[in-house]
């Protein structure tokens, strides 16, 4: 008798971030879209090849697209395919969503970025986020209430011990 394999589905786990854009943007409103992805890329994403630094989304005909995303090819999984790790990839929403998205993108000062990539059941989904850039006074107290953040937790780490 052969063991049978279990598959392992991730469900619900992030697959990358975007850090620096919680860094420097302010986070107005969030929403979820699907990827249209090829299989060298769903085999690249389990394995954890994604860098969302300088992703950003766009929406033309009607359509929002992730522009800058980086998907490092596997070289088992992409042998037979010219693989390009930061081509335009469509996400899938409503109709609604995208026109709500696209307009208040167009208004002065405000972008849509993609925050994250996560499994959800057996799909690749990705953080969409409405976001507006901060100020260098901005960065500034939010470097300064995390650093004091970390004091307090060691203040009473070090008291309850």
């Amino acid at each position: 008798m052969s063991k049978s394999k279990k598959k392992t589905v991730h469900t619900g786990g992030t697959i990358a971030q975007n850090k620096r854009a919680r860094h420097e943007y302010h986070i107005e409103e969030k929403y979820e879209a699907g990827l249209v992805l090829l299989g060298w890329e769903v085999k690249s994403l389990r394995a954890g090849k994604a860098q969302l630094v300088d992703s950003y989304v766009i929406f033309k005909d009607n359509e929002a697209w992730l522009i800058g995303a980086h998907l490092t090819p596997l070289e088992a999984a992409s042998t037979h395919v010219i693989a390009d790790p930061t081509r335009t990839r469509k996400l899938l929403m409503n109709r609604k969503e995208i026109d709500k998205i696209a307009r208040q993108s167009e208004q002065d000062g405000y972008t849509a970025v993609c925050l994250s990539l996560f499994w959800k059941k057996n799909k690749v989904k990705a953080d969409i986020a409405l976001v507006k850039g901060k100020k260098l006074h901005d960065k500034r107290a939010t470097i300064k209430e995390r650093e004091w953040g970390r004091q307090k937790q060691r203040v009473l780490k070090a008291y309850n011990h």
